[in-house]
């Protein structure tokens, strides 16, 4: 049976599969082309990232296809619920990125807490020339440590992410809608373990504590964080969104850095992939990354690993 893993695939995923039966095929097929490639090569298992999407009309026109994978945790870019009433699995790997977003998370809250996205910028155009201004301008940092994260979306990244945060002397204070609490577990390198207990609190009990909030939902049609959510949050708060493109509406993120409602926001994700807007793109008070909250080799090994395993428990 053939394996397409149109976004790619790690090597530890392509080995597993092989080991198993499959042969498995790594060529990036254009989306307009997809469906006839899929025809004539007789393909059983389509492996996608967030780059091809699986719509109705792919699922129609392709009867070789068994199993649709998604090397990752959102599915917005799947006909999920169709391609299930056409009899074919659908298959994600939710956990093993979860780290991976949450070390990007705060990767971007400690540089912007420190104004490292824009000194690292700086430097080099003004280090020999102007140190002693860049100094000052870069003075006003802020520590996590004792500083209160709020977590929007307490499913497996958001808990990720409260570990991280729990493991640099922060508080956390979550919302999740179907959650009442969670046990997050502290795992460290010499085997001791410590636990905490979390207990969501409402969206706006997150919104007006939080010094450092981070989304962590599903892509949903109404904005999660709007110009009335703005206005609950603390003046100077930092925001980061790794979660979904239009989870926050990008106008009203700008206006609340232009009043000073918000004082430094990161963006993994936008409302135009590929095409962010240039306003988000030139501005100075938003540190941004090309949508990469999920790649490191770590947890693409895992992902690739878990989509290997899975596609043989059913097709092996």
């Amino acid at each position: 049976m053939k394996v397409l893993a149109n976004d790619g695939i790690s090597n530890s995923g392509i080995e597993a599969l092989e080991k198993g039966g499959f042969e498995v095929i790594t060529t990036t097929v254009a989306q307009e082309q997809l469906i006839n490639y899929i025809n004539e090569k007789e393909i059983s298992v389509l492996l996608v990232r967030s780059a091809t999407t699986v719509r109705k009309d792919l699922i129609d026109a392709c009867p070789s296809l068994k199993i649709i994978g998604r090397g990752g945790v959102g599915m917005d870019n799947i006909d999920v619920e169709y391609a299930r009433e056409k009899g074919l699995k659908v298959i994600n790997t939710p956990a093993a990125s979860s780290h991976s977003v949450a070390e990007l998370v705060f990767g971007h809250f400690y540089g912007l807490a420190r104004f490292l996205h824009n000194s690292n910028r700086d430097m080099p155009l003004e280090g020999d020339s102007n140190f002693k201004g860049l100094k000052k301008a870069y003075a006003k940092g802020t520590e996590l440590k004792g500083k209160t994260l709020g977590v929007l979306g307490f499913g497996r990244i958001g808990q990720a992410t409260a570990k991280v945060a729990l493991g640099a002397g922060m508080k956390v204070v979550a919302f999740d809608p179907f959650l009442e609490k969670a046990n997050l577990e502290l795992s460290f390198f010499d085997g001791q373990k410590v636990s905490f207990e979390i207990e969501t609190v409402s969206k706006e009990e997150v919104l007006k504590q939080a010094d450092f909030i981070t989304l962590h939902v599903p892509a949903q049609k109404e904005y999660v964080i709007d110009e009335a959510e703005f206005n609950i949050m603390k003046d100077g708060v930092i925001l980061a969104n790794a979660a979904r493109g239009g989870v926050i509406n990008e106008v009203a993120l700008v206006k609340a850095i232009e009043n000073g409602k918000v004082a430094r926001a990161a963006l993994d994700v936008f409302e135009n992939e590929p095409k962010p807007e240039i306003q988000l793109l030139m501005n100075p008070s938003l540190s941004l990354t090309p949508h990469t909250g999920a790649a490191t080799n770590e947890a693409q090994d895992r992902i690739g690993t878990e989509l290997a395993e899975q596609i043989i428990s059913i097709l092996g």
